[in-house]
């Protein structure tokens, strides 16, 4: 789960050195798309397969979907480290391999949350899938960190680092996980299948797309394309829900969702994805873009420290992740879960406050407290929603889960990047315009980039640009007399320009994440206190499959003298045993 995540987030920070390493200028006119499919690609393959491959985990053993899953992941992590061509085809050999990636990547997150459900007792479980859970959401931050330094090195070292962890991985789950959890016969439901996928990608990629200007407009939001691609997409994901109440053996059982604490739990783990992608976004573009330049960081080095600065977030994280998680066993999830998501809101509303020229330690401070409410939420909620399901459900619900984190993410980038174009088509045209002029380029050429879609601007400050020099350049405008050419393309100039414009869209894009958290920590206190799960009934589910032996069971419990120990270790026998 850990190298997964951290795959899922290592492209984002590293993407200025991989553009370096192919050639490929990612601003110029349709490069952007590479940009986006690069971030991208994995998110939304994992996303929409992680509800397929959980089912197939039910119906053919979950362990063995699991350990397909490790042999794809390394396969794709080979392929990605020799690129063996450059701009434009190496850019397409990234994404193809990064969406091949991405289905390994759904196999393994699909079923790793049930193999630990099935293996752990309900007492015990929360602190098991805070654990799964703490490395899956950690991995999204030390991928920032991992990706930076590496980088820093060599472009293609962000995909060898994959390579052995994912050999051993496969090696090592081959040789000591051994499926005997609850099986569902059945077949796949295909045309709940094919809707939930088609739907999915339509309106990921629609959302995605409506970032890039379309026309007069900003952003793409009147392309008759991206319009159609979100309408197909809630068209097919409304007759996918309509499928699967009629479907004999439906990929998900809809009616799962009348489970208040599945629904809401699931809500809230939404709300807490969409908002933790929204964050990555945002501070590598603070960090990347703007402060670090401002204190004298080159361009090329800037997402080695960016990685460095934002370290108190995960540290924030992995401190909280496993204690909430062993606290939630004793004491019940909504306290954690929900006070959590409240800690974020008020982190998110903190960042509105400061200054974008920030002093850090105040900042260091803020993203800490950060870290600590969204680790203080992850296990309890992972173990909540899981308990709350029958064992023949778990792939699936596992799966529903990971698609709501993957598929959060990948919102997150569509509808983050389009507040924040949002907040600065108010602000940034008239600074660009004052600012050029400034610097003595003519008025006309001053207005017109000024009046650029600030979709470029943005994502030059995300991949640590400087955009003037391919701006001004064909104008000729650099060339003219009393023109400051060495201010304009210098380290400091554009993020001072984008500086001020920058924090009205931060004020948009952070208020907004405030108010999922919020959402989320509501959702959070009313989907239940402490669960319960039923441990009797799925010890006679797995002694009717032919999985338990009651005579040792009741043999294990006379001879501790605990009913409690001998649930729990019998227990322990009808998910995955490890070797």
């Amino acid at each position: 789960m850990l190298m997964v995540t951290i795959n899922s987030s290592i492209v984002i920070i590293s993407l200025p050195a991989i553009f370096r390493g192919i050639h490929l200028n990612p601003l110029a006119a349709g490069n952007v798309s590479y940009l986006l499919w690069l971030i991208m690609g994995f998110l939304l393959t994992s996303a929409v397969l992680v509800v397929m491959f959980g089912r197939l985990g039910d119906m053919f053993g979950r362990v063995r979907i699991y350990n397909l899953g490790f042999v794809v992941f390394t396969i794709c992590a080979i392929a990605l480290s020799f690129d063996p061509f450059d701009l434009g085809g190496g850019a397409m050999w990234l994404i193809v391999w990064r969406i091949v990636q991405g289905v390994g990547g759904a196999m393994l997150m699909a079923n790793s949350s049930a193999i630990l459900t099935d293996a752990f007792p309900a007492k015990q479980r929360g602190i098991a899938l805070g654990i799964n859970q703490v490395a899956a959401v950690a991995g999204s931050f030390l991928g920032l960190l991992i990706g930076g330094l590496l980088a820093e090195w060599d472009w293609k070292a962000v995909f060898w680092v994959s390579v052995p962890f994912g050999i051993f991985g496969t090696i090592w789950s081959y040789r000591s996980l051994h499926d005997s959890g609850v099986r569902t016969p059945g077949s796949i439901d295909l045309p709940g299948t094919l809707t939930f996928a088609l739907g999915l990608t339509a309106l990921l990629t629609g959302i995605t797309y409506g970032i890039q200007p379309h026309g007069d407009s900003k952003t793409g939001w009147t392309n008759p394309w991206v319009l159609g691609a979100v309408l197909v997409g809630v068209l097919l994901l409304a007759a996918f829900c309509y499928i699967e109440t009629k479907a004999r053996q439906p990929m998900f059982d809809i009616t799962l969702l009348r489970n208040r604490t599945f629904a809401l739990g699931n809500l809230a783990s939404l709300m807490s994805s969409v908002g933790r992608g929204g964050l990555q976004f945002m501070l590598i573009i603070w960090l990347q873009g703007i402060w670090l330049p401002l204190r004298g960081f080159d361009y090329e080095s800037t997402p080695l420290w960016a990685g460095i600065y934002m370290l108190p977030l995960t540290i924030g994280f992995l401190a909280a992740g496993p204690v909430s998680g062993w606290l939630s066993d004793r004491y019940g999830a909504r306290p954690f879960a929900a006070g959590g998501l409240a800690i974020v809101t008020v982190t998110f509303v903190l960042l509105v406050v400061i200054p974008v020229d920030f002093n850090y330690w105040v900042f260091a401070l803020i993203i800490l407290f950060n870290g600590l409410g969204s680790g203080m939420f992850a296990s309890p909620n992972t173990a909540e929603v899981m308990s709350a399901v029958p064992a023949s459900q778990r792939g699936v619900a596992s799966g529903m889960r990971a698609t709501l984190m993957n598929g959060g993410q990948a919102l997150s980038i569509g509808v983050f990047f389009s507040l924040m174009i949002v907040g600065l088509s108010t602000t940034l045209p008239d600074a660009m315009d004052s600012g050029l002029r400034g610097q003595g380029v003519p008025a006309d050429i001053a207005g017109q980039v000024a009046d650029m879609p600030p979709v470029g601007s943005l994502f030059a400050t995300f991949l640590g640009y400087n955009p003037f020099q391919e701006l001004l350049g064909p104008t000729g405008a650099l060339d003219n007399p009393g023109v400051h050419t060495d201010v304009l393309t210098g380290q400091e100039f554009f993020p001072h320009l984008i500086s001020g414009p920058f924090h009205s869209g931060l004020v948009v894009v952070f208020l907004g994440a405030a108010l999922m958290m919020l959402v989320g920590a509501v959702a959070s206190w009313f989907a239940g206190g402490k669960y319960v799960v039923d441990e009797q009934e799925e010890l006679a589910e797995a002694e009717r499959a032919g999985i338990l032996d009651t005579s040792s069971t009741e043999t294990d419990n006379a001879d501790t003298g605990n009913d409690d120990t001998g649930s729990a270790d019998t227990r322990a026998g009808v998910g995955a045993k490890t070797g």
